[in-house]
Parts: structure tokens; C-alpha cells; sequence
């Protein structure tokens, strides 16, 4: 790829930049600039108007009903004073959006070559043949391997990480000064995060085009731009570079925003709890944890060798391979592990939302993996989970209050006033309102709803909670506010809890012991400290070091080491 000679002007500029969404103002006299060549982040808790800022960069938010105000010059193009003919001129040519989805970016019917191809007839004029070949140096580029074979592939053929590095291919297809990155990297694992940013920090070393960077994550700024630029309420709080304002912020909410991010170098704080004695020493690896340690107190819940397999004959699949664990009161057990891992098949078996294909499951001493469902029903009540997505486990048709209320109806309890008032108090109990009963799921925050999905837990008064990815999809301030939320609820409650995550750092921030999957088995456990400090396992070592860094001098060096990693 050609580097760009750099222009005169400003490769972006904003100025005063609004945007209006009916009687919100999303975005509030925004102005910023940005070099040809130069990297800029826009980090933001969710509403905080950065991605309805990025977009007005190519004008997406024409036709959509949105009022945008201000100066946007981008390439030269005054974005909201050009005529459609000037914006698609600007797009994909000069400009190029990355979107945080993928597959809603790409369409499924049609092979991911023939997409890209598309993009270089429209800007190029090209062949259809030219067209081909350059879409697949393009995939080969960004690491698609076998890209020839692969181009003829459709989008859901693909892992989330391949969907990811396809769009960036297609925004780099017509050599583009600009590209602009909607929150890239969020529903990625640690590992694949950390390709993609390698990816962007190594094509613009070789291409000189500029890179715009929307996201809610510090450390992924860190990872890659020259400035941050922090809004708040559509507003800008703090500019400047990435070093100064990360390391020296100057305004209460940079502050804020930092001490929300979990630091997987930072050891857990000493729980309050003291439930009998448990694990003290590191568990081999697929041992049972039931009296190979120094210390033992009799677990909650046990799992010795448990296997889940799917599919039949030459279609098996094993996603669970042979996994011993042990979860004790008013103790936390994380389990981390990239997609496909099968953290989460293993936290479905363990509350018995799947059952196990081999293997034993032991809860408070009484196997339970073999139960019928009405065996199992004592033992409901007091095994609960809280999912991912609040909003695909909430019936969008009825009221909260309805959905907390459910397994105190499942549990017998038939008195109307006694059912409302337990709601109440859970729902005060997870920081919401009692009068929050009647209202909807649509009607809440992310964070809002991640609450209801634990108060519905609590509801059924729980001996053990697994949380599955339970504050992946959330702002880091949100985020710290669940995490301190369960923390608190199992000092008081004494809770068993399982965190199931691929979040290394926020692992770390709530868990005692750890336990590391790959490939349906555990590679690695023992002490949350001693496998982050002294880790065994070649894959756990690579996915620390794929962990993002707040400081950008050791990002760079772990962006070294996974290099070396790579190659050895």
C-alpha cells in the first residue's frame, strides 16, 4: 500500500459540532482536530455522544432524522454541507468506518471476497477480476489465512475475530486516509482484541492514514492512539495525549473513568467473609479438587471430571472435556477462557441448565448430575445464573417487577402483598427503585438491567450464583458497580459465586481462585495471585500478555512480547 503525502490541512476537522436526536442533544459544540497520520481516541461511557460523533464524520447521519449542526471537514470534504454524489465520493475513498458488529455490517448472503470486491468497483472502476485479486490481498493483509480459499466464504462462516479483521479489509480496500473504528474490539476475546489493535498499529506504521477510535475501554486507547479526547454528556472533558491524560488526567471524571478500569496487576482486595478453609494451594491441572490441597473445607458444589458433548457420530463436537472444580461459601471461582472455550457449557452445567454427558456433580454433598428434573427441583431455588444479555433473559412484555417476582411464584409463595414487597427490597437491594416494579426492560440502562437479572437471582434466596459474562457488555464505571455490587452481596450472604468471563483483569478483581480453559479443559488453576503472578501454562501466559496496558510504554512492550510469543 502507497503512503499518503500529508495535507496542509487538517486530515479532520470539527468545530462546534452538534448533534440532535428529536429534543436530545447527543452531541453538544464538539470541536477537535486531527493530523494526517495521527491517531485520536474518543472515549466515553455509554450516551456519552462518541459514536454519534464519529458517525457525523461521513455523514450517517443523513436520512436518519437527526439534526447535526456545526463544521465537519474530513479529506477536504465539508461532510454537511456535500451533496450525496461528494459523500459516497468520500466514503470508502477517502474515509472508511469499522462498526463495532460485524454481522450486521456484512451481508450474509453473499461471500466476503465478492463484498470487498464490491467496494473497489464502486470508488475504483475496477474489473471484476482486479476487483477479486485485490480483495483477497487485502484479506491476506489483515491475517485471514488461506485468504484465496476463505473470500469465498460467507460472514457466518467466519469466527467473530475473522468478521472483525474482514471489515477492516474492506475499509482499507480503497486505500482510504481515514478510517474511523466504532468500538472494534468490544465483543472480542482478550487474545483476538489484541490482534486487531496490532493489526491498526502495524497498517498505520506502513500507510500513514490517519485512525479515529471510538471506545469505551482506556486500556484499548492506550494500545493504540497518539491523543484521547474523553466526552461526557456530549460534551469534551479532557484532551491531549495518551500518556499525559491517562497518567496525569486532570479533570474529576478522567479521574473517575481510571479508577473504574481493572488492573489485572492489581491483587483482589481481602474479602470480609470468613467462611471455613479452602483451597490454599495450586490444584493440578484436571484433578479433583476434593482433598488434594493443604486445606479443604467441603465445597458448595463440586464437579469431578465432567464432560458435555454435542452433535452425534462423525458430527461430535466435546466442549467440556473432563473439567474437576470445587466452589466454596462466600468464595468466588473465575473461570476465564476465550469463545469456544466452553466456560460457558461448563457454568450451564453446573447450575444443570444442560446436562452433563459424563462426569459427577456434587452440590452440598448430593449428586445432582444425574437427576431427573423433578429430582432436581429442591435444588433449583438454590443454584442460580445470571446471564450475559439482561435483555434476551427479560421478557420485554412484561414489567421487571414480573420477572424478579418469578421464582418466588415458582417456590409456592402466593401472597400478592408479600410477593411486591420482597420485590421491593430486592430490587432497593441491587440499587433501583421499589416504584421501578411496573416499569420495562426497555425502559433501563444496561447496567440497570444487568441489576434485575441479579435481583431475580437473589430472588430464589441462592446458595451459589454463576455469572456468565455478566459485565462484558457494560461501561467500566458500570462495571465497577456490579462487581462491587456482588462482592457486597456475598459478604452478607455468603454466596458461592462462579464468574465466568474472558475479562483477564476483572477475573482477577473479583476472584479468589481461577481456573484457565482452552479447548473444553482446564489448562490451568489454583490462587487467583499465584496464576497471575506466576503463570504456568503457555496459554495463560499469552493471555496476560494480550491483557490492554493504561500505560502506554508497556503496552508497547507487551505488543513486543506478543510478537515474540507469536513467533517462537
Amino acid at each position: 500500500m502507497t503512503t499518503h503525502e500529508p495535507l496542509v490541512e487538517p486530515l479532520v476537522e470539527v468545530a462546534g459540532l452538534t448533534v440532535d436526536f428529536g429534543s436530545v442533544r447527543a452531541v453538544d459544540g464538539l470541536s477537535f482536530t486531527l493530523e494526517a497520520g495521527g491517531a485520536l481516541a474518543v472515549v466515553g461511557e455509554s450516551g456519552s455522544g462518541k459514536s454519534a460523533s464519529a458517525y457525523a464524520l461521513l455523514g450517517l447521519h443523513r436520512g436518519t432524522g437527526a439534526r447535526v449542526g456545526g463544521t465537519v471537514r474530513v479529506a477536504g470534504t465539508d461532510v454537511n454541507a456535500a451533496d450525496d454524489r461528494e459523500l459516497r465520493a468520500l466514503r470508502g475513498a477517502q474515509a472508511a468506518m469499522v462498526f463495532q458488529d460485524p454481522l450486521s455490517s456484512l451481508d450474509p448472503y453473499y461471500p466476503v471476497g465478492d463484498q470487498i470486491a464490491e467496494v473497489l468497483r464502486v470508488h475504483r472502476r475496477l474489473s471484476r477480476r482486479a476487483a477479486r485479486a485485490r480483495a483477497v490481498e487485502v484479506l491476506d493483509r489483515v491475517g485471514i489465512p488461506d485468504a484465496a480459499r476463505r473470500s469465498r466464504l460467507r460472514p457466518h462462516e467466519f469466527s467473530g475475530g475473522m468478521r472483525q479483521r474482514t471489515l477492516i479489509a474492506m475499509a482499507l480496500a480503497c486505500e482510504p486516509r481515514l478510517i474511523v473504528a466504532d468500538e472494534p474490539t468490544t465483543a472480542l476475546d482478550v487474545t483476538v482484541q489484541a490482534q486487531i489493535l496490532d493489526l491498526l498499529h502495524d497498517l498505520r506504521q506502513e500507510t500513514g492514514m490517519g485512525l479515529l477510535l471510538v471506545t469505551h475501554d482506556v486500556g484499548v486507547a492506550a494500545e493504540s492512539v497518539d491523543e484521547v479526547l474523553v466526552m461526557r454528556g456530549g460534551r469534551e472533558v479532557e484532551r491531549g495525549p495518551v500518556a499525559r491524560v491517562l497518567g496525569a488526567p486532570r479533570e474529576a471524571y478522567t479521574k473517575e473513568l481510571l479508577a473504574a478500569v481493572p488492573r489485572v496487576e492489581t491483587r483482589r482486595a481481602v474479602p470480609t467473609v470468613t467462611p471455613g478453609p479452602v483451597l490454599s494451594s495450586r490444584a493440578a491441572v484436571g484433578a479433583p479438587a476434593d482433598g488434594s490441597a493443604d486445606e479443604v473445607s467441603v465445597p458448595l458444589l463440586e464437579a469431578v471430571d465432567l464432560r458435555r458433548e454435542f452433535g452425534r457420530g462423525s458430527g461430535r463436537t466435546v466442549a467440556v472435556d473432563g473439567v474437576s472444580l470445587a466452589v466454596h461459601a462466600g468464595r468466588t471461582l473465575g473461570i476465564v477462557g476465550e469463545s469456544g472455550s466452553g466456560k460457558t457449557t461448563l457454568g450451564r452445567m453446573l447450575v444443570r441448565l444442560l446436562d452433563p454427558t459424563a462426569g459427577r456433580l456434587r452440590y452440598g454433598g448430593t449428586e445432582i448430575g444425574s437427576l431427573s428434573e423433578k429430582e432436581l427441583r429442591p435444588f433449583r431455588r438454590e443454584l442460580q445464573m445470571v446471564f450475559q444479555d439482561p435483555v434476551a433473559s427479560l421478557n420485554p412484555r412484561r414489567s421487571v417487577g414480573e420477572s424478579v417476582a418469578d421464582p418466588l411464584r415458582a417456590a409456592g409463595e402466593r401472597d400478592e402483598e408479600r410477593v411486591r414487597e420482597r420485590v421491593g427490597a430486592l430490587l432497593e437491594r441491587v440499587g433501583l427503585d421499589r416504584a421501578h416494579f411496573e416499569r420495562y426492560p426497555h425502559e433501563f440502562s444496561g447496567g440497570q438491567r444487568q441489576r434485575i437479572g441479579i435481583a431475580r437471582a437473589l430472588a430464589a434466596e441462592p446458595k451459589v450464583i454463576v455469572c456468565d459474562e455478566a459485565v462484558s457488555a457494560l461501561d467500566v464505571t458500570t462495571q465497577a458497580q456490579v462487581v462491587a455490587l456482588l462482592a457486597e452481596l456475598q459478604r452478607e450472604l455468603s454466596i458461592g459465586l462462579v464468574f465466568i468471563a474472558h475479562d483477564l483483569a476483572v477475573v482477577r478483581q473479583v476472584s479468589d481462585h481461577v481456573a484457565v480453559m482452552r479447548g473444553g479443559l482446564i489448562v490451568e488453576q489454583g490462587p487467583a495471585d499465584e496464576v497471575y503472578e506466576d503463570p504456568r501454562d503457555p496459554y495463560t501466559k499469552q493471555l496476560l500478555a494480550a491483557v490492554p496496558a493504561l500505560d502506554p510504554g508497556l503496552a508497547a512492550a507487551r505488543r513486543a512480547a506478543r510478537k515474540e510469543l507469536a513467533a517462537a
